[in-house]
């Protein structure tokens, strides 16, 4: 009788199930419906955490930023260089609607600007110098200051529209042999005004105590005798009844150069241009001695000092004019004009004084 052996690799069989229920089992793993889908996105939605405000601020992305690049100042058109900004300017006021104008057009603009503000000012000059003549009052103006300062073009602008009868303007020349042997104020009142008449000295007799002992056209002993005497010579034109006014007009050192550069290429200014005016540059700090040791003995309650800041020269004509204005008690015809000069252009010369004082303590020596 023989046995048959089991083979170690055969396997039990398993019972062979029906063919329906295979298949419905296999369809419901392995291929889910469209709702069971959305449930599960749904839920894998849910179940996604959120990252809080601080989390996501301290997550830092890395951005790489383009480099900076510094538009030029100028660029070159038609082997020329053009000022960025001014063309930029240009074109945004053409977009505007704005006419294209070059310099020499928007410099006229702005100059017929600045001479129409003055016009109100000159009517009320006007009226001014009318009041005088009906009262047959008396006024002398003293323009002194550094050369380039702004003297001769303020002196136009006050009598530009003023009666040219009941005006003057002196400016002495230079004196001669017969001149110098006089009283030094001789020839200064001479050219003194008459009842109703308004002169107008650009340089006055203050020469004598800046201009002449820096040059050495006096003598120390003739400018000490000035400084003695300039005191009560203009204490008695007040008493008797003159309107006395002292203008310094103070241009910083910069501005005096750039003004002189000017005159010499300009045709129509070469004749400003003097050898005094040369050298007033190598001689600004003997000039501010002067002018310090001019405002300490000859500013006086009865005829004072006032300084005028004239490195714009727009607003030094606006506030001399001021200034002039308020010095005689005229009725005014234009009361809705501003007739206070702006502190930051008219000063005191005892101000001025101590200014200058301050910067002496302060510095060592005066800066102008």
């Amino acid at each position: 009788m023989t046995v048959k052996k089991k083979s170690p690799t055969s396997k039990p069989v398993a019972a062979a199930k029906p063919a329906s229920a295979k298949s419905s089992t296999t369809k419901t793993t392995t291929k889910p419906t469209q709702e069971a889908k959305t449930t599960q996105s749904k839920e894998k939605q849910k179940t996604v955490p959120k990252l809080s405000e601080t989390a996501c601020k301290s997550k830092k992305l890395t951005t790489v930023k383009a480099p900076k690049v510094k538009n030029p100042e100028t660029i070159l058109y038609k082997k020329k260089g053009v000022i960025l900004k001014d063309l930029l300017k240009d074109y945004s006021n053409l977009q505007k609607g704005a006419p294209c104008l070059n310099k020499f057009q928007k410099k006229a603009i702005r100059r017929y600007h600045r001479e129409e503000t003055l016009k109100p000012y000159q009517a009320e000059l006007i009226r001014m110098q009318k009041c005088l003549e009906k009262k047959n009052r008396k006024m002398v103006i003293l323009f002194e200051g550094r050369d380039a300062a702004g003297k001769g073009g303020t002196i136009r602008r006050v009598v530009r529209y003023m009666n040219e009868k009941h005006y003057r303007i002196v400016a002495m020349a230079k004196p001669n042999d017969e001149v110098k042997s006089q009283w030094y104020f001789q020839k200064y009142i001479t050219q003194l005004p008459r009842g109703g008449e308004v002169v107008l000295f650009d340089r006055s007799w203050y020469n004598r105590a800046v201009v002449e002992p820096v040059f050495g056209f006096c003598t120390s002993e003739e400018y000490k005798n000035f400084m003695r005497g300039v005191v009560g010579f203009e204490k008695d034109l007040v008493r008797q009844g003159t309107i006395l006014i002292k203008l310094y007009f103070s241009v910083i050192k910069e501005e005096q150069a750039r003004r002189f550069k000017r005159r010499k290429t300009d045709p129509l200014r070469q004749w400003k241009l003097s050898e005094i005016d040369v050298q007033a540059q190598d001689r600004w700090d003997d000039f501010t001695n002067q002018k310090y040791e001019m405002l300490k003995k000859t500013h006086t309650n009865i005829a004072p000092w006032t300084i005028i800041r004239s490195n714009n020269k727009h607003e030094a004509r606006l506030n001399a004019m001021k200034i002039i204005l308020n010095a005689v008690p005229y009725e005014r015809g234009n009361t809705d004009l501003d007739y206070v000069p702006d502190s930051k252009v008219v000063i005191s010369g005892a101000r001025e004084k101590e200014i200058m004082d301050a910067q002496r303590i302060k510095l060592g020596s005066f800066v102008g």
